[in-house]
This record gives structure tokens, sequence and C-alpha cells, in this order.
């Protein structure tokens, strides 16, 4: 198997906050596994191969929600999810907390579009825990690893893409453009991670609440 990459015991680089102001695009690869034993999850590293951000879960993990860590194992984001209540109209949605406290209003909510002809598998609302907040559809494929995140105004904001020389889906890349829309970078990753529970084979998410 190819390498993923080399670097992988680095500090927190502060990416997300750095890259909120840069014009040049942010490139990920994402590694759908756990660097820690006995672990489930994601393991995220930066262009030069820098560890970026953390998902880690035992199996015996019964919890239906995921931290987003950076590097050192700060908490950045929770997402966590809501089931829809019988009789309601609606499907589930996940919710994006800041850091690990899901008792503070979420920042957004990550609903999974029904079918009927809608090119869009997800739409991404701002909560009121989000200060200047907007919309966001996600399009295409998640299964294929082939899907982008476009703003109200058109905009592609983040992109998922297959990882070249890699065989299956566990790894891939995700490219986010904080200059054009202004997504930032973790809200990019804790999308990919409600995307895995809306349509991973199997998902991670729905194994770790199993």
């Amino acid at each position: 198997m190819a390498k993923v990459y080399p670097n992988v015991a680095v500090p927190s680089l502060g990416l997300p906050a750095a890259a909120a102001g840069d014009e040049e695009p942010v490139t990920l690869t994402v590694w759908r596994k756990s660097l820690l034993f006995n672990c489930r999850g994601f393991t995220v590293f930066d262009a030069s191969g820098n560890l970026v951000y953390r998902v880690d879960s035992y199996a015996s993990d019964s919890r239906a929600e995921v931290v987003l860590m950076d590097a050192a194992g700060r908490p950045v984001l929770t997402v966590r999810r809501k089931k829809r209540a019988i009789g309601l109209v609606g499907g589930d949605q996940w919710l994006v907390f800041p850091g690990e406290d899901t008792r503070a209003p979420p920042l957004y909510a990550v609903k999974r579009r029904g079918a009927g002809g809608n090119k869009s598998m997800a739409h991404v609302a701002a909560c009121g825990g989000a200060m200047g907040g907007g919309r966001y559809e996600v399009e295409g494929s998640y299964a294929r690893r082939c899907c982008v995140v476009y703003d109200e105004r058109r905009r592609a904001v983040a992109e998922v893409r297959p990882k070249e020389a890699m065989v299956g889906t566990d790894v891939f890349r995700m490219v986010v453009r904080p200059a054009a829309g202004g997504m930032d970078v973790s809200l990019a990753m804790a999308v990919v991670l409600a995307l895995d529970e809306m349509f991973g084979k199997p998902s991670l998410l729905r194994n770790w609440s199993s």
C-alpha cells in the first residue's frame, strides 16, 4: 500500500485560523483510519504531511457523536446526530457544536436531502450559535469520494476528490477554498464526518453508535 503521509507526531499548526485569510486553497489528505490501537476514526494531514486533525473513538464507545480534534488532541468541533421525532416531517440531521460542549447552541446543522431527482445530497445551514454563517449545498457522490460544497452564490468552497495512486476510498483529498465563500476548514471536515454517517459503507459513526 502507498504511504499516506510520513509526518505523524507533529504539534498543532493552527491551520484553520491561518487558512481563513489565505487566498490559496487548502488541500488535506483524509485517511479513514485512527492512528490509535483499537480505535476507529479519521486522520487528516496537510499538504506537507503534517497531522492536522484526528477523530478517535474506541469500539466500546456507544455515543452517537464524534469529536473532531486538532493534532494535539484538543477538541475543535463535535458532530452529533439528532434523530427525527416520530410523526414529524423531515429526516435526521447532524448538529455541529463548538468544542465538546453539546449543551451550547449548535453552530451548523447538516441534513440529508431526499431522493426525487434533486442532485443535492445534503444541506448545511447555520444555526443560532454561528455568527455570520451561511447556507451550503453538497452535490455529487460521497460513496465515490467525488462531491462539491457550494455556497449560496454557487461558488465551490470545498471539494472531496479521490486521491491519486490509492486503491479504495479510505484515503481521499479534501480541498477547501476559504477565500471563495468563507467556509472554515474545520467546518468542511465536520461536513465530511456527517456525510460519512449518511453515505459511508460501512459508516464509522453508525458502527460507533451501534
